[in-house]
């Protein structure tokens, strides 16, 4: 009885009494083929216009068992669509690694079965397993979308959107006005935040502590969030007795300057609305003067501190533009 070959990689079945002298080279082969099916690598040449490109296996040959390699590369400029086929009734895996250059597709399929198809733009892996009849695609879970785009299940496979990304510094939201939507317990309902119609980029510091119940967010002018005391009028620090620095729009000041007169300086930077309040604590202003430092910033329209000998003084001022500066408000 002569030796008959396996369907899937051609491996040659020999049978007792047959082949003397030739097992040795036989087995050898067959091992070989083995091998090839197992891990072997196979680069493709499927260059041209449309066509269909059979791959094959060789009974008993190593050589030319297009079909029996486990990775098969298709190369070359292709210029039409492209179909790829392995034979009928085989029943094994693939990977297949579309490497050709062109915006044509390139289907893979059995010989008179089906199989999947490389997009025109996929210039990726595919593998597939053929169960003798088709060809069918396993996801590699290969990241879909482009650079930085975060990845998410579209469809069963990965998918990214240029709308939602991250650069590993930021994630950014990208569409028009998009929305970060933070759920209730039951997710039944949201809390979104979104960003106005700007006309330039805004970056929001946020404290680095709680504050205190009942205080609200404040913001310095330069996007640095603090928590403040709001009670319908200024937030009233303790008495002080000597320059505090720069004072802080929006809060009060006892100044005493029973110890000898001292100066109140204006913030670095004011905005329209801004203010800060001052009352003579010890009735001293008479004596000792308070100078409310300038910093840059014009008082009642003129370049110049103020100085207050006013005992009992009381008085608000509030910033108006860079013209007129800060303005006197009798509280």
């Amino acid at each position: 009885m002569a030796s008959s070959y396996s369907t899937t990689l051609g491996i040659e079945l020999m049978v007792t009494g047959e082949k003397s002298g030739q097992w040795g080279t036989i087995t050898n082969t067959n091992l070989q083929l083995i091998e090839q099916g197992i891990s072997g690598y196979l680069s493709k040449s499927i260059a041209g216009g449309a066509q269909t490109t059979a791959l094959t296996i060789t009974d008993g040959t190593l050589a030319s068992s297009d079909a029996r390699n486990f990775v098969i590369e298709l190369t070359g400029t292709i210029t039409g669509n492209q179909i790829v086929t392995v034979p009928d009734g085989i029943e094994k895996s693939y990977i297949f690694y579309n490497n050709t250059t062109g915006a044509f597709t390139v289907q893979v399929k059995t010989a008179s079965g089906t199989g999947p198809t490389f997009a025109t733009t996929d210039k990726g892996y595919k593998l597939v397993y053929s169960d003798g009849t088709d060809l069918s695609d396993v996801p590699l879970g290969v990241p879909g979308g482009s650079d930085t785009q975060v990845q998410f299940n579209d469809g069963g496979s990965f998918g990214g959107s240029s709308n939602l990304t991250w650069d590993d510094t930021n994630l950014t939201i990208g569409s028009a006005q998009g929305d970060l939507r933070l759920t209730d317990d039951d997710q039944s309902h949201y809390v979104a935040l979104q960003a106005g119609a700007m006309s330039a980029n805004a970056t929001f510091t946020l404290p680095t502590a709680d504050g205190s119940a009942d205080q609200a967010l404040i913001t310095d002018g330069s996007g640095n969030l603090s928590f403040t005391t709001i009670s319908g009028g200024a937030d009233w620090q303790a008495v002080i007795t000597a320059d505090p620095a720069n004072a802080v729009s929006g809060q009060g000041y006892f100044a005493d300057t029973s110890g000898g007169a001292f100066t109140i300086t204006l913030p670095t930077a004011a905005s329209r609305g801004d203010f800060i309040s001052v009352v003579d604590y010890a009735g001293t202003f008479d004596t000792n003067n308070l100078t409310i430092g300038r910093n840059g910033h014009n008082i009642q329209g003129t370049a110049a501190d103020l100085t207050v000998g006013t005992e009992r003084a009381g008085f608000t001022l509030v910033y108006a533009d860079a013209t007129q500066g800060w303005l006197l408000q009798n509280n």
